[in-house]
């Protein structure tokens, strides 16, 4: 893609695809819950219909609310990790395109931004992300996002800031995508809503 946005990612975790799903495949051999995302989306109430799975990555989290009866679309700009999301779900549509700049024409019940995907970003681009997801969801829509809070990157102070600008209002606040209540620590799962 000409002009390709350099991204955290990019240069800190890229080149990885091919055994990115590893982990989660050693998970599951272990007996562990790997649907965390997915299993938080669904329980949304209402329950979404429609979502966009913002840095799907190889589409483990897409996958599986495809499976569950939702209408999805995951969008990464890594064609290596698009690559793999399609073997996985070649009935699905997948579209490389940088979140900031993002246009699908369409509007969904919900965004998730899974996977530190807020972290990972081109610094400085956070609030054109977090504008472009908000811009794609319906009236009363839920973003989602789960992300670490590392010292030097987006911090939950900033990256509500940005959902307000965008027009959205904090919901819900968890440590974990399983709702254990977020008290401070280094992971927060946040909903914010459109509003309407």
């Amino acid at each position: 893609m000409a002009g390709e946005p350099r991204t955290r990612w990019s240069s800190e975790g890229g080149g990885r695809a091919a055994r990115y799903d590893d982990r989660w495949a050693e998970m599951a051999a272990r007996g562990e819950n790997v649907h965390g995302e997915a299993d938080f989306v669904c329980s949304l109430v209402p329950p979404p219909r429609s979502v966009l799975d913002a840095g799907c990555g190889t589409g483990r989290v897409a996958v599986e609310l495809a499976r569950r009866g939702c209408d999805v679309v995951g969008v990464d700009v890594d064609p290596a990790m698009l690559e793999q999301a399609r073997a996985k779900g070649p009935s699905l549509a997948w579209v490389r395109a940088d979140l900031a700049a993002l246009d699908l024409g369409r509007r969904f019940d919900a965004v998730v931004a899974a996977g530190n995907v807020m972290i990972f970003l081109q610094p400085g681009t956070e609030g054109a992300v977090v504008a472009a997801l908000a811009r794609h969801l319906e009236a009363g829509g839920a973003l989602v996002a789960g992300f670490s809070l590392e010292a030097g990157r987006l911090d939950l102070g900033a990256y509500d800031r940005h959902a307000a600008a965008a027009g959205l209002e904090l919901a819900e606040r968890w440590a974990t995508w399983d709702r254990r209540p977020f008290t401070g620590g280094a992971y927060a799962v946040s909903v914010h809503r459109r509003r309407d």
